[in-house]
Protein backbone atom coordinates (compact mmCIF):
# COMPACT_ATOMS: atom_id res chain seq x y z
CA UNK A 1 0.00 0.00 0.00
CA UNK A 2 1.20 3.76 -0.61
CA UNK A 3 0.03 7.03 0.03
CA UNK A 4 -1.86 7.97 -2.95
CA UNK A 5 -2.05 11.85 -2.93
CA UNK A 6 -0.99 14.56 -1.19
CA UNK A 7 2.12 15.44 0.81
CA UNK A 8 3.12 12.53 1.11
CA UNK A 9 2.35 10.81 -1.64
CA UNK A 10 4.39 7.69 -3.07
CA UNK A 11 5.34 7.06 0.52
CA UNK A 12 5.22 2.85 1.63
CA UNK A 13 2.33 1.90 4.54
CA UNK A 14 2.98 -1.08 6.04
CA UNK A 15 -0.18 -3.41 6.45
CA UNK A 16 -1.10 -5.76 9.94
CA UNK A 17 0.17 -9.35 9.21
CA UNK A 18 -2.65 -11.62 9.55
CA UNK A 19 -6.32 -12.11 7.88
CA UNK A 20 -7.75 -10.27 10.98
CA UNK A 21 -7.70 -6.82 9.19
CA UNK A 22 -8.61 -6.03 5.36
CA UNK A 23 -6.93 -3.12 4.42
CA UNK A 24 -8.84 -1.14 1.31
CA UNK A 25 -7.31 -1.33 -1.46
CA UNK A 26 -5.39 1.64 -3.24
CA UNK A 27 -8.13 1.86 -6.21
CA UNK A 28 -10.86 2.04 -3.69
CA UNK A 29 -9.18 4.25 -1.40
CA UNK A 30 -8.14 6.72 -4.24
CA UNK A 31 -12.07 6.63 -5.42
CA UNK A 32 -13.41 6.95 -2.18
CA UNK A 33 -10.90 9.88 -1.53
CA UNK A 34 -12.28 11.59 -4.72
CA UNK A 35 -15.78 11.06 -3.71
CA UNK A 36 -15.15 12.34 -0.01
CA UNK A 37 -12.98 15.70 -2.03
CA UNK A 38 -15.98 16.26 -4.03
CA UNK A 39 -18.78 16.47 -1.91
CA UNK A 40 -16.93 18.34 1.15
CA UNK A 41 -14.50 20.40 -1.15
CA UNK A 42 -11.70 18.82 -0.02
CA UNK A 43 -9.48 17.70 3.04
CA UNK A 44 -8.36 21.07 3.93
CA UNK A 45 -8.87 21.79 8.25
CA UNK A 46 -10.67 18.37 8.37
CA UNK A 47 -11.16 16.67 11.68
CA UNK A 48 -11.08 13.16 11.40
CA UNK A 49 -11.59 9.92 13.38
CA UNK A 50 -10.54 6.69 11.63
CA UNK A 51 -12.44 4.17 13.89
CA UNK A 52 -11.25 1.31 12.65
CA UNK A 53 -8.07 1.75 11.57
CA UNK A 54 -5.84 -0.89 11.00
CA UNK A 55 -3.43 0.53 9.28
CA UNK A 56 -4.46 3.83 9.21
CA UNK A 57 -4.07 4.41 5.78
CA UNK A 58 -7.85 6.06 5.33
CA UNK A 59 -6.58 8.78 8.29
CA UNK A 60 -3.03 9.05 7.38
CA UNK A 61 -4.09 10.10 3.29
CA UNK A 62 -6.83 12.68 4.68
CA UNK A 63 -3.76 14.01 6.41
CA UNK A 64 -1.52 13.58 3.66
CA UNK A 65 -4.41 15.42 1.81
CA UNK A 66 -4.93 18.49 4.26
CA UNK A 67 -6.67 17.63 7.14
CA UNK A 68 -5.78 19.66 10.25
CA UNK A 69 -5.84 15.96 13.13
CA UNK A 70 -6.96 12.97 12.70
CA UNK A 71 -7.88 10.22 16.02
CA UNK A 72 -7.01 6.78 15.16
CA UNK A 73 -8.44 3.81 17.04
CA UNK A 74 -7.61 0.28 16.81
CA UNK A 75 -7.40 -2.52 19.21
CA UNK A 76 -5.56 -5.37 17.49
CA UNK A 77 -2.25 -5.33 18.57
CA UNK A 78 -0.58 -6.21 15.57
CA UNK A 79 -2.94 -3.76 13.57
CA UNK A 80 -1.66 -1.15 15.95
CA UNK A 81 2.28 -1.99 15.42
CA UNK A 82 1.51 -1.03 11.80
CA UNK A 83 -0.16 1.69 12.37
CA UNK A 84 2.49 3.36 14.54
CA UNK A 85 5.19 2.22 12.02
CA UNK A 86 3.23 4.40 9.68
CA UNK A 87 3.05 7.47 11.62
CA UNK A 88 6.39 7.60 12.53
CA UNK A 89 7.39 6.89 8.86
CA UNK A 90 5.40 9.72 7.94
CA UNK A 91 6.79 12.36 10.38
CA UNK A 92 3.65 12.98 12.16
CA UNK A 93 3.50 14.14 15.61
CA UNK A 94 0.95 13.69 18.48
CA UNK A 95 -0.90 17.10 17.24
CA UNK A 96 -1.91 15.77 14.05
CA UNK A 97 -1.87 11.85 14.78
CA UNK A 98 -3.29 10.66 17.90
CA UNK A 99 -3.60 6.85 18.65
CA UNK A 100 -5.60 5.03 20.99
CA UNK A 101 -5.63 1.79 21.40
CA UNK A 102 -9.00 0.50 22.61
CA UNK A 103 -12.55 -0.57 21.17
CA UNK A 104 -14.09 2.00 19.62
CA UNK A 105 -17.26 0.51 19.77
CA UNK A 106 -17.31 0.79 23.95
CA UNK A 107 -15.65 4.02 24.07
CA UNK A 108 -16.35 6.41 21.52
CA UNK A 109 -14.51 9.42 21.58
CA UNK A 110 -17.34 11.89 23.04
CA UNK A 111 -14.92 13.95 24.62
CA UNK A 112 -13.48 15.38 21.69
CA UNK A 113 -12.64 18.90 22.18
CA UNK A 114 -13.66 19.77 18.43
CA UNK A 115 -16.70 17.85 16.96
CA UNK A 116 -15.27 15.78 14.10
CA UNK A 117 -16.07 16.37 10.55
CA UNK A 118 -15.04 13.44 8.45
CA UNK A 119 -15.28 10.07 10.01
CA UNK A 120 -14.23 6.71 8.64
CA UNK A 121 -15.48 3.76 9.80
CA UNK A 122 -13.83 0.07 7.67
CA UNK A 123 -14.90 -2.34 10.69
CA UNK A 124 -14.80 -6.17 9.88
CA UNK A 125 -17.77 -7.34 7.90
CA UNK A 126 -18.99 -9.21 10.30
CA UNK A 127 -20.01 -6.29 12.38
CA UNK A 128 -23.48 -5.07 12.07
CA UNK A 129 -24.71 -2.04 10.48
CA UNK A 130 -26.43 -0.71 13.30
CA UNK A 131 -22.97 -0.89 15.65
CA UNK A 132 -20.74 0.61 12.99
CA UNK A 133 -23.28 3.73 12.10
CA UNK A 134 -23.83 3.78 16.31
CA UNK A 135 -20.50 5.24 16.33
CA UNK A 136 -21.51 8.21 14.59
CA UNK A 137 -24.81 8.66 16.50
CA UNK A 138 -22.74 8.46 20.04
CA UNK A 139 -20.92 11.02 18.72
CA UNK A 140 -23.48 13.20 17.44
CA UNK A 141 -25.79 12.53 20.63
CA UNK A 142 -22.96 14.25 22.61
CA UNK A 143 -21.91 17.06 20.02
CA UNK A 144 -19.12 15.29 19.07
CA UNK A 145 -20.31 15.18 15.30
CA UNK A 146 -20.34 18.52 13.14
CA UNK A 147 -23.45 18.76 11.93
CA UNK A 148 -22.92 18.45 8.15
CA UNK A 149 -19.85 15.82 8.82
CA UNK A 150 -19.09 13.16 6.43
CA UNK A 151 -19.27 9.41 7.16
CA UNK A 152 -17.79 7.19 4.79
CA UNK A 153 -18.62 3.19 5.42
CA UNK A 154 -17.25 0.57 3.77
CA UNK A 155 -19.23 -2.79 4.12
CA UNK A 156 -20.24 -5.74 2.07
CA UNK A 157 -23.08 -5.45 -0.69
CA UNK A 158 -25.27 -7.68 0.93
CA UNK A 159 -25.63 -5.50 3.83
CA UNK A 160 -27.29 -1.94 1.78
CA UNK A 161 -30.64 -2.42 3.35
CA UNK A 162 -29.14 -2.91 6.77
CA UNK A 163 -26.93 0.11 6.30
CA UNK A 164 -29.81 2.08 4.82
CA UNK A 165 -31.79 1.42 8.15
CA UNK A 166 -29.03 2.20 10.41
CA UNK A 167 -28.20 5.33 8.30
CA UNK A 168 -31.48 6.69 8.91
CA UNK A 169 -32.11 5.81 12.76
CA UNK A 170 -28.69 7.93 13.17
CA UNK A 171 -29.71 11.22 11.07
CA UNK A 172 -27.45 10.22 8.66
CA UNK A 173 -28.58 11.06 4.75
CA UNK A 174 -26.81 9.07 2.04
CA UNK A 175 -24.93 11.27 -0.86
CA UNK A 176 -23.35 8.70 -2.38
CA UNK A 177 -22.55 4.89 -2.76
CA UNK A 178 -19.73 2.93 -4.81
CA UNK A 179 -19.73 -0.78 -5.22
CA UNK A 180 -16.64 -2.43 -6.23
CA UNK A 181 -16.94 -5.73 -6.46
CA UNK A 182 -18.55 -7.31 -3.24
CA UNK A 183 -17.44 -4.41 -1.09
CA UNK A 184 -19.87 -1.16 -1.06
CA UNK A 185 -18.50 2.35 0.54
CA UNK A 186 -21.25 4.63 1.63
CA UNK A 187 -20.53 8.56 2.03
CA UNK A 188 -23.09 9.57 4.24
CA UNK A 189 -23.73 13.28 5.77
CA UNK A 190 -24.88 14.33 9.40
CA UNK A 191 -27.88 16.38 9.46
CA UNK A 192 -28.04 17.35 5.56
CA UNK A 193 -30.95 17.47 3.72
CA UNK A 194 -32.49 14.94 1.92
CA UNK A 195 -31.50 15.12 -1.74
CA UNK A 196 -30.64 13.17 -4.69
CA UNK A 197 -27.68 10.26 -4.30
CA UNK A 198 -25.68 8.86 -6.33
CA UNK A 199 -24.90 5.33 -6.65
CA UNK A 200 -22.56 3.49 -8.76
CA UNK A 201 -21.21 0.24 -9.72
CA UNK A 202 -17.34 0.36 -10.58
CA UNK A 203 -17.94 3.68 -11.56
CA UNK A 204 -21.04 2.94 -13.10
CA UNK A 205 -24.49 4.15 -11.79
CA UNK A 206 -26.28 1.78 -10.44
Amino acid sequence: MRIVSGQFKGRPLKAPRGDRTRPTTDRVRESTMSAVASARGGFEGAVVLDAFAGSGALGLEALSRGARCAHFYERSGEALRALLGNVRTLGLDEVRARVHRADVLKEPPVWAAEPFDLVFLDPPYALGASEALGVPAALAARGALAKGAFVVYEHAVSTCADADAAADAGGLTLARRKRYGDTVVDVLRFGAQDGAEEREKDGNLL
